[in-house]
């Protein structure tokens, strides 16, 4: 999931002319990740609450399916993070990533799927838990899908039977746009990846 520095400040330049129309200001971050839920041609929804953040990348940070006895056995991760066994993701590669922070918060997120498009994503809190989104310029949900990031949550379809020991290695790693394979004794969701490379603030 790693971007090029270089190709972020590309990215960010296509932003120019909507600036100076708009006069947002975009202030540039460390690249972070969106587990995104909904159509590819989806432009809005109201459901972000069910959208969750990775503020580091996740994939470096994973372990290798060659690791899962020790990563259950001990509950954390190499990296410190915490591995909970009724509820845990895997990336492209086999990698069982940590969790993403939910829900994703409030704000205005300038988003790419690392191809042709840019927008922000504005995600507003809203009645009953529920929390908008909206994608500018046109921009749907599979614009700003990162195609060669692909991420899946797994939980147990019953008791104790969801292991990521069941995930059959030659099943990675997953094509680019591909859905995220089974595994045995769990439920599956796959999650859109978006790539965070600035937020809009207010002047």
């Amino acid at each position: 999931m790693r971007r090029s520095p270089l190709l972020m400040a590309a990215i960010l330049l296509t932003l120019a002319p909507w600036h100076a129309w708009a006069a947002p200001v975009v202030k540039p971050i460390a690249t972070q990740y969106i587990a995104a839920l909904g159509a590819p041609d989806a432009t809005s929804g109201a459901d972000a609450q069910d959208w969750g953040l990775w503020p580091l990348d996740p994939g470096p940070r994973g372990v290798r399916l060659s690791g899962a006895d020790a990563l259950e056995a001990s509950g954390i991760a190499p990296e410190q993070w915490k591995f909970d066994s009724s509820d845990w993701w895997l990336e492209e590669h086999g990698l069982v990533m940590e969790q993403p922070q939910f829900p994703l918060p409030p704000g205005r997120y300038v988003v790419t799927g690392g191809r042709e498009k840019t927008a922000v994503l504005t995600v507003t809190a809203g009645g009953g838990g529920r929390n908008a989104w909206r994608l500018d310029s046109g921009a749907t949900l599979h614009d700003v899908t990162h195609l060669r990031c692909r991420s899946a949550r797994y939980t147990p379809a019953a008791e104790n039977s969801c292991s990521p020991k069941k995930a059959q290695p030659a099943a990675f790693p997953v094509q680019p746009g591909g859905a995220m394979p089974p595994v045995e004794g769990c439920l599956k969701q796959d999650y859109q990846v978006l790539i965070v490379i600035g937020m809009v603030v207010d002047e």
